[in-house]
């Protein structure tokens, strides 16, 4: 069972916490997923076999946490982050951001930089509701969120995914592609050259934007956006344990 922690905001996080030695690492999850994925867990037990201070959790409208999905928004979300590290951290955290998580994790390391000591984005959508979501919508999409809201179908869910004018207007508060973006720490970026949801040029041009001494993008031929494969994980601890040999604490 989880445990919770209730936000400056009111909202409910459900969160699992492993304790161990810093710099902790701690994974911010995607959209519409939680902490029970294949890279949360496979970290995790990561974590414990090492000894490392380990965070996982859900956004709210996620998994265990409290809210309604479609009432969210990455403003919500970020928050939810910088609250949970916030409270249950200590010091500065390596974080791994997955897919949206990216966004999140860059979102946090602008507004709490002396919390960062590291970043690993897998699949990193930073501006996606902007360049992934409204850029490529037809214009009876875009009458149809005009009203509220447009479905799209998933890969991921029998379910569609339901995108929320909440979600796309907000976002546009959140861009981090459009002015400076200072990463004063190791990065690493780890992409699939076959994922059709995050393409590989939304991680060139992260890398092309991002101001960093340290910025390395690893590209991976033939991976998909779950980046799960025991290769892809493996891949993954390795990037997180160069990261945390050269953060700066």
């Amino acid at each position: 069972m989880p445990d919770f922690l209730t936000t400056p905001a009111g909202r409910r996080i459900a969160y699992h916490k492993t304790e161990g030695a810093g710099p902790g690492v701690v994974f911010l999850g995607g959209f519409k997923s939680d902490m029970t994925g294949t890279k949360a867990q496979h970290l995790q037990d990561w974590a414990e076999a090492t000894g490392r201070a380990f965070l996982r959790f859900d956004y709210s409208g996620h998994g265990q946490s409290s809210g309604a999905f479609l009432d969210g928004c990455i403003g919500d979300w970020a928050a939810d982050a910088m609250a949970a590290i916030s409270a249950l951290t200590t010091g500065p955290q390596v974080l791994v951001g997955s897919s949206m998580g990216g966004w999140i994790s860059l979102l946090v390391a602008r507004a709490m930089p002396d919390r960062v000591a590291g970043l690993v984005g897998i699949a990193a959508a930073p501006d996606f509701t902007e360049d992934l979501m409204w850029a490529t919508f037809t214009e009876a999409e875009r009458a149809a969120l005009a009203a509220g809201r447009v479905e799209q179908p998933s890969d991921y869910s029998d379910e569609p995914y339901v995108i929320t004018r909440k979600l796309i207007e907000e976002g546009r508060s959140q861009l981090v592609l459009r002015s400076p973006l200072p990463l004063p720490f190791p990065v690493r970026l780890l992409q699939g050259t076959a994922d059709v949801d995050v393409p590989p040029a939304v991680a060139l041009r992260l890398m092309d934007h991002a101001e960093s001494h340290d910025l390395r993008l690893v590209l991976v031929k033939g991976a998909d956006h779950r980046f799960s494969t025991p290769a892809c994980l493996a891949l993954t601890v390795t990037q997180i344990k160069e990261v945390l040999a050269l953060a700066k604490i």
